[in-house]
């Protein structure tokens, strides 16, 4: 896809993060969008933010959708409500995302099919919903998130790890596969490292202990060691789908530890655990 101009492209957990600044920068670019969130405020939001920087004259065409995209029927609906008021559909951002910090000693059943619903389904739904309409339209490109720890495991990340990973075993299976059967529609795995978005802030966290640190402290911490803006790693996606990559890696760290992994494959982990077991220490009041 050489460029967005005139396409359309849907968009889930566009009500803040990456999910907004990739509306924020697809129109920019020309590109028609129908957004999706279950949170209502954060979508009016990302609204605003599209219109402001668009003047009294917007010349895309915006929809948004209420949709829980760990809902398949909900999914389905999406898709079809896309094209009914668009037209067409080029491009799907299976974005949503959410994590539970937790072990696996201690997290509960339900936050760990929370979690997977939103992560690993959502991506699931929004890929099978949508690539029936997509193989009806040139060009047209399937962007799924995952995560750096899609590559790697980190310690109380469990149930995030385990569905990211996941995403980056179905991307892939499903770019090979499409390769055979539909070779003008791209498939792009994102995994994205430390990107200033309010993953961790909205997280399900329940501190283990008294000692533990808040909610609060890790999710400040985060935010100090995340290397990129969502605006920047919305850039470097889009950057990515115009050259169909398989694997768009975000930021620095993301590179850095795709590189670990791939030198020392089972080693990194003494070394993970050791940078985790630093950083827990350090919030620590």
């Amino acid at each position: 896809m050489s460029n967005f101009k005139q396409q359309v492209a849907a968009i889930t957990g566009a009500g803040s993060g990456m999910g907004r600044a990739l509306a924020q920068a697809l129109a920019q670019q020309g590109c028609h969008l129908a957004i999706a969130d279950i949170n209502q405020k954060g979508l009016s939001e990302t609204v605003s933010s599209i219109t402001d920087q668009a003047g009294d004259v917007s010349p895309v065409k915006l929809t948004t959708h209420i949709v829980d995209v760990a809902d398949r029927q909900a999914m389905v609906q999406f898709a079809a409500d896309v094209v009914e008021e668009h037209g067409k559909v080029n491009m799907i951002f299976n974005n949503a995302g959410v994590t539970v910090i937790d072990s696996v000693e201690h997290m509960s059943d339900e936050n760990f099919e929370w979690l997977m619903g939103i992560n690993f389904w959502g991506v699931v739904n929004g890929t099978r919903a949508f690539l029936p309409h997509l193989s009806q339209t040139e060009p047209c490109h399937i962007v799924n998130t995952s995560s750096i720890f899609g590559t790697i495991a980190v310690p109380g990340q469990s149930a995030y790890n385990a569905s990211k990973f996941a995403v980056r075993g179905f991307t892939y299976a499903l770019r090979m596969e499409l390769a055979e059967t539909h070779p003008l529609l791209g498939v792009s795995c994102v995994q994205p490292g430390g990107v200033k978005t309010n993953i961790v802030k909205d997280s399900r966290y329940l501190p283990s202990d008294n000692s533990a640190p808040t909610k609060e402290e890790v999710s400040a911490k985060f935010e100090s060691l995340a290397g990129l803006t969502s605006s920047q790693a919305a850039n470097q996606i889009l950057r990515g789908v115009k050259k169909n990559k398989a694997q768009i890696l975000v930021g620095k760290d993301a590179w850095l530890l795709a590189l670990l992994e791939r030198i020392l494959p089972i080693g990194y982990m003494r070394l993970v655990a050791k940078g985790f077991s630093q950083q827990t220490a350090n919030v620590k009041p």
